[in-house]
């Protein structure tokens, strides 16, 4: 991890500002390397907090709000007990109402006791923010009573001593969602119509010794964020609103701080489906969390320049944002983010909960940590602080998830700049002896939860020395392949090779010993694969791993999900090693990267099955994770065992054999299409074709085997998923000529 600057340490609605955007570089994706070379290196992320969770007491219920300084978090919302970390929920108890504060550097409380009660309904703390000298706390939400003092939905602290503030008192009508503090004001939105007994419907500013303020900025739905400008010049808001002081302007608006009047309107910048949940700024730029509900939603971040209010960049991601906060250069939000594949993140991805991003950019960092949706609503993570003590950096993180990383931890998670314990996976090993004199060691990239750029280290034949060494950047959505060609060796020679992951302060375990002898003579069938032009070629000779390797120089490796049967035997090719199974239910292969729609392509694999379930073979689809919503370019097997090519042109054409192929032989199977139309070839024979189709639907998707969705296509089967054996399968960005199709075919005894 690299460290960072300081940020400040207090601000508004619980959430903290830094004092300074530092410039920094995003990384961006490193294309795999060809054999041999070193990849050239990925551009430093500038995150500088680990995402190793920190040991940290819990609560029993969701923290709404935070705020942080001088070593002190305090957080506030609907819980009524906190207890040691690790301690199962019931157990070692100590009483907290709706509010605790703990120490920043070991997690603990510190003996600031508030009680927030409501003497009829549910009381809760659904904001928290700190004067300037950090001397005064500020809480708002539903509550009557602080310690058993009379308040109105807001209060003052003293943080000396951890008393409400006798001096500050003002009736607030309803929920207060929202604080932002100056040295002379406090700026309020919420639910409410009225302060002090006059009319501010959602936002309302008071004096610190809560006297209301002429300042009007009257919106029509729910105000749910409030950030003054680091100038103090303006003040930010955020909601469900569609108008301020009777001006269209829908979830954000930005106001004068003296007056309220509207500095500038954004109608139509946020859909009417969305809203900003949480604001946060730093000396360039004001940042939106956002969520939405129905179609057309809006649930990323958006980045605001200072200067002239107007966007900077704004990312797409699904999956509602709850809390914002910068520090060092970086936008840390919490979320659960489950599809960021539209600006380059990842497809279709189990939630995500907690993401960072360059103020300057909206391209995802490598920081991973990650929480569960966890009780309430639910959507995890609800909002941040960071504060500095002992020389480290710490961010706080609070909401409603019951696990942080996998392992049960309630309501509070905190990390910190160091140290970096977290070692990356393990990477996965595949060889190959194509050709004489060379063994190719291909591996798929490995994750760390918090460093994209990694060094891989391989090792020869049990020595402790690396023969070589290698960066790699790879995030855990995109694993690229790696590829390096060990020719010092001779035939007949067998060697074993294991590798290494590191980032610089962990590294991972040694792969397991992968073994592979050195061939005699170049391998027919593959070499008339690759001399043909295959773009993606993966032989499935891999052990147990998620890996299914490229032979071709597109390092265009697979995911295996759900545990398909490795090393299944005998393989398809004479002299090959072994075939993959699936099993028909949720099992199959997805290309790594992502693809523009082939104008013009192949497909081709062999098969081996006695299933009556049909399934889908190979084919194009735009997701991975889960059954595409839009797929063609693809073969599938019918119930009786005809096999049917089929793509999207104006309509949904297909093509389909009149003989049956599940009878537990191996059978090659070719698909094309080009300016000849659609062809379906079958152990080197044209079987089905259709000369009027010579385009398909376009969209960006990946190649897919083994299984995905068949919906409304013709002769569907049973099964989207295939139950039976595959072997070498590979796509082309041309359309196989006949005799290429049945010389390869004539190549499956090693002729």
């Amino acid at each position: 991890m690299m460290n960072g600057s300081t940020g400040r340490r207090h601000g508004g609605s619980g959430r903290v500002r830094a004092a300074s955007a530092a410039l920094c570089l995003f990384a961006g994706a490193l294309t795999a390397t060809a054999a041999g070379a070193s990849p050239a290196a990925a551009l430093t992320p500038p995150v500088s907090i680990t995402a190793d969770d920190l040991t940290t007491w819990q609560t029993n219920g969701i923290v709404w709000s935070m705020a942080a300084t001088a070593g002190v978090v305090y957080a506030g919302g609907t819980f009524s007990t906190v207890r040691p970390p690790d301690a199962a929920a019931g157990t070692s108890e100590q009483p907290a109402v709706n509010f605790a504060a703990f120490d920043a550097a070991t997690g603990a409380p510190t003996g600031c006791n508030l009680s927030f009660t409501l003497s009829s309904g549910t009381a809760t703390v659904r904001a928290l923010a700190l004067s300037p000298d950090g001397e005064t706390l500020y809480a708002g939400g539903q509550f009557g009573a602080v310690n058993g003092v009379g308040v109105s939905n807001i209060a003052a602290v003293d943080t000396a001593t951890c008393t409400p503030r006798q001096d500050f008192k003002i009736s607030v009508s309803a929920t207060v969602r929202a604080l932002d503090v100056t040295a002379d004001t406090v700026y309020l939105a919420g639910d409410f119509n009225s302060v002090g007994g006059q009319t501010r419907n959602k936002f309302a500013a008071v004096t610190t010794g809560a006297d209301l303020l002429p300042w009007t900025a009257n919106a029509d739905e729910v105000a749910r964020a409030v950030q003054v400008t680091p100038d103090g010049q303006h003040v930010a808001l955020g909601g469900d609103f569609f108008t301020v002081n009777g001006t269209t302007s829908h979830a954000l608006a930005v106001v004068d701080a003296t007056t309220g009047a509207l500095t500038k309107s954004y109608p139509g910048f946020i859909p009417n489906t969305s809203t900003v949940q949480d604001l946060t700024t730093d000396a360039t730029g004001l940042y939106t969390a956002n969520e939405g509900t129905g179609g057309g939603v809006f649930d990323g971040r958006i980045a605001i320049d200072l200067d002239d209010y107007q966007q900077r960049w704004r990312d797409t991601c699904l999956g509602a944002t709850q809390a914002v906060l910068v520090h060092s250069g970086v936008l840390y939000s919490g979320s659960h983010a489950h599809d960021c594949a539209s600006m380059g993140g990842f497809p279709d991805q189990p939630r995500k909960h907690l993401l960072a991003q360059s103020v300057d950019d909206p391209t995802l960092l490598p920081w991973f940590p990650d929480t569960n949706d966890g009780i309430g609503e639910p959507v995890g993570p609800r909002v941040m602080a960071q504060t500095d003590k002992g020389g480290h950096h710490y961010l706080w993180v609070g909401g409603e998830f019951t696990t942080v990383n996998g392992a049960g931890q309630q309501g509070l998670t905190r990390f910190a700049d160091g140290p970096d314990t977290g070692a990356p996976w393990v990477p996965n090993v595949s060889l190959s002896t194509v050709a004489p004199g060379r063994i190719d060691v291909n591996w798929q990239t490995s994750f760390d939860t918090d460093d994209g750029e990694l060094t891989y280290r391989i090792y020869k034949d049990g020595a402790s020395t690396p023969v070589h060494t290698v960066t790699g950047y790879s995030l855990f959505w995109d694993r690229p392949q790696l590829k390096w060609t060990d020719t010092d060796v001779a035939v007949g020679e067998t060697h074993s090779y294991r590798i290494t992951a590191s980032d610089g302060t962990n590294t991972s375990a040694k792969s397991p010993a992968q073994s592979a002898t050195v061939a005699a003579s170049t391998q027919a069938y593959p070499a008339r694969v690759l001399s043909d032009g295959a773009s993606l070629y993966w032989r499935y000779d891999e052990g147990t791993s998620t890996f299914a390797a490229d032979t071709t120089g597109g390092m265009n490796n697979g995911f295996l999900r759900n545990s398909p049967a490795y090393r299944q035997t005998p393989a398809a090719i004479a002299g090959d090693s072994t075939a993959i199974g699936f099993d028909g239910a949720t099992e199959y292969a997805y290309s790594n990267k992502l693809h523009p729609q082939p104008t013009r392509f192949s497909v081709e694999t062999w098969i081996r099955t006695t299933t009556t379930r049909g399934g889908r073979i190979i084919g194009f689809g735009n997701l991975t994770m889960q059954n595409s919503t839009r797929f063609d370019k693809h073969v599938y097997m019918a119930n009786d065992g005809r096999l049917v090519f089929g793509v999207s042109s104006g309509g949904r054409r297909t093509v389909t054999t009149t003989g049956a192929y599940n009878d537990g032989a191996w059978h090659h199977v070719v698909a094309t299409q080009g300016t000849g139309g659609m062809r379906l070839y079958v152990d080197g024979q044209l079987r089905a074709s259709n000369l009027l189709f010579t385009g398909s639907e376009s969209y960006p998707g990946y190649w897919r085997v083994g299984g995905d969705n068949l919906s409304n296509w013709a002769n569907r089967p049973t099964s989207n998923f295939f139950a039976g054996q595959i072997d070498e399968t590979a796509v082309y960005p041309t359309a196989l000529s006949a005799s290429q199709v049945s010389a390869h075919y004539a190549l499956r005894t090693g002729e």
